[in-house]
């Protein structure tokens, strides 16, 4: 499948989800069979939220995300391997290819590159399966599936195992990114994956495991995948490592290229050698599997899951004037080192001790919450996913934009917005850090510097109209409406113009880059009615690491607008702060160079 992806025009960064989602956790973390049967009762439910093919079979992808069983794998580990598991030990689900060699490969480079970091597998286990199940389509790419045990060797301390881990498998993920049948589905102490492109209710006639009453969970996280103009693949079918998505994330281009750009940035204890785990996020799989990406890396990284959450998709606070001030501060901060995965987007998410649900600040998805008297809540896409009695019911509720909760199974309570962001506010003074940190470039009546440096004749006015091809039509219709009224020029959705780069004209540099559209269930913007969860607001200053949160790294420029005014420019240009120097150099071609110079 990867081979006929590459060779048609199927772009492998571009792929999008829209999909049923959910969880269900037993919030005092009592473990339960049932609770893995009601989950995938739910997914069932959904089915009608998922692509299907042809053959009536495949799905475009399902899956469970949960607490590790710990009681079943210690137990069939002894049946299947003959080996006692240690008091602390982690779990991999990994797909590989059916090929022996190929697959004797995969493991010998996964068990190297987790020897390197100090770890020792136990041992290889055979996911039981039953293929009987799968339709034409899923079967074609079937991978093996094999869970491999992992003990933390003289690694006391679970933080660093789990980092350990961590750069054992992007080492060996790096090493067979050539095998397209290699995916790790889940690798940590306290999660288990199983997923495919099965449909829901053949989850447990496929994964003989889920029918096996002795697996037992108290959080399952689930998922039915819609691929929306994409090929359904194994690897992608949700949950992921560490999250379940439905919706886009539109702004992941951007996102992509900025974990790029901070990577050397990323500098904690925990992951000393991140760099050699670089990317850290992938540009081959899909968006809610780039996000998970860079979810898992900051909380490895030893950045509460909470806080991670909070900084990569966060609620609407720019705009909102009864916003609680030490929440703003907190959020004005995180922006300033972490820009939003923006939606549409309902994440669902566990760590093992946590399940966390939340809605981008735009909530275009749906999210609704039900708990039962026995200490289960149920959030799903929809309500009534399972057999629950009405009368059973002690406590529902839904998300709205921006809006988070989290079950703590281990101190066995609810966790709601408000206690969430005041225990994240509480950390740091960071209001107090933006106070005197944040300085603020207001334009003033300099006309000695416009005088000199920037007034233009009018003749000087044409001469650069022409070198940037402004033309008669955009002046006209484009540019005077502007001015003379102050408002955009309304005109047609239809654009007829040869693309800039087939064009046989020479084009204006900007010509060449066109706005991406979302896709087409997404409602548009109106940025004057939803002008809460818009801005256009923009930092000016160095950028730290956002493991180490420390006041200097609040100390920013804010600008209101990436678009300067001439004073505004001037005023930014002979600013009298030390933090913040100016250095003025020459951005003009030098045609004997040409564009690419060795």
């Amino acid at each position: 499948m990867g081979l006929i992806m590459t060779q048609s025009l199927c772009r492998l960064d571009d792929f999008k989800d829209n999909c049923g989602f959910g969880l269900i956790a037993q919030v005092k973390g009592l473990t339960s069979h049932k609770l893995i049967q009601d989950a995938i009762q739910s997914l069932t439910c959904m089915t009608h939220r998922g692509g299907v093919a042809a053959d009536g079979k495949t799905g475009d992808g399902c899956g469970l995300l949960m607490q590790k069983p710990d009681s079943f794998l210690r137990t069939v580990v002894a049946e299947t391997l003959q080996v006692e598991l240690p008091e602390s030990y982690a779990v991999g689900v990994v797909m590989m290819s059916t090929d022996d060699e190929l697959r004797g490969k995969a493991k010998s480079i996964l068990e190297e590159e987790l020897a390197n970091q100090g770890l020792a597998v136990i041992g290889w286990r055979e996911v039981p399966t039953d293929n009987s199940c799968l339709g034409p389509i899923a079967l074609e790419s079937l991978p093996a599936f094999e869970q491999v045990f992992i003990a933390p060797g003289d690694i006391a301390d679970e933080q660093k195992f789990t980092a350990r881990l961590y750069m054992g498998r992007r080492k060996a993920e790096k090493r067979l990114e050539t095998d397209d049948s290699f995916h790790i589905a889940s690798f940590g102490t306290n999660i288990l994956s199983y997923k495919g492109l099965m449909m829901p209710v053949d989850l447990p006639g496929f994964y003989l495991d889920l029918a096996d009453e002795r697996l037992e969970t108290a959080i399952c996280v689930f998922h039915q995948r819609f691929s929306t103009n994409t090929m359904p693949k194994w690897p992608l079918a949700q949950p992921f490592r560490m999250l379940a998505h439905n919706g886009e994330i539109n702004t992941i281009m951007g996102n992509r290229n900025w974990s790029v750009a901070r990577t050397p940035k990323y500098k904690t204890d925990l992951l000393p050698d991140l760099l050699e785990a670089a990317p850290l996020v992938n540009r081959t799989g899909s968006d809610s599997s780039s996000l998970d990406n860079m979810l898992e890396m900051l909380v490895t990284g030893g950045m509460d899951l909470h806080l991670a959450v909070r900084s990569l998709v966060p609620p609407a606070w720019q705009n909102v004037e009864d916003r609680n001030p030490d929440h703003k501060a907190l959020y004005d901060y995180l922006s300033m080192h972490q820009e939003p995965w923006d939606g549409p987007a309902g994440l669902v998410i566990t760590d093992g001790r946590y399940a966390v649900c939340t809605l981008d600040r735009n909530g275009l998805r749906p999210s609704r919450w039900v708990m039962t008297d026995d200490d289960v809540i149920t959030v799903a896409s929809e309500v009534g996913v399972y057999d629950y009695l009405p009368e059973n019911v002690v406590a529902k509720g839904r998300l709205g934009p921006g809006d988070i909760m989290s079950i703590d199974t281990q101190e066995g309570r609810i966790l709601f917005r408000d206690e969430i962001e005041d225990q994240l506010a509480a950390r740091h003074p960071y209001k107090k850090w933006l106070n005197e940190g944040r300085f603020a470039i207001e334009s003033s009546f300099d006309t000695d510097s416009i005088d000199i440096e920037g007034t233009l004749s009018r003749e000087q006015i044409k001469t650069y109209m022409k070198m940037f091809q402004v033309s008669f039509e955009e002046r006209d219709q484009v540019l005077r409406p502007l001015a003379e009224g102050g408002q955009e020029a309304v005109g047609s959705m239809g654009d007829d113009t040869p693309m800039a780069v087939l064009s046989t004209r020479q084009r204006n540099l900007f010509d060449f880059f066109r706005q991406q559209f979302a896709q087409v269930t997404n409602p548009p913007i109106d940025p004057l009615r939803e002008a809460v969860v818009m801005s256009l607001g923009v930092e000016l200053g160095r950028e730290g690491s956002i493991f180490k949160e420390q006041s200097y790294l609040g100390q920013r420029i804010g600008l209101s607008s990436p678009v300067l005014s001439p004073r505004k420019y001037y005023a930014l240009k002979n600013n009298e702060y030390s933090e913040f120097p100016v250095q003025k150099f020459d951005l003009s071609s030098r045609w004997h160079c040409g564009l690419y110079p060795l």
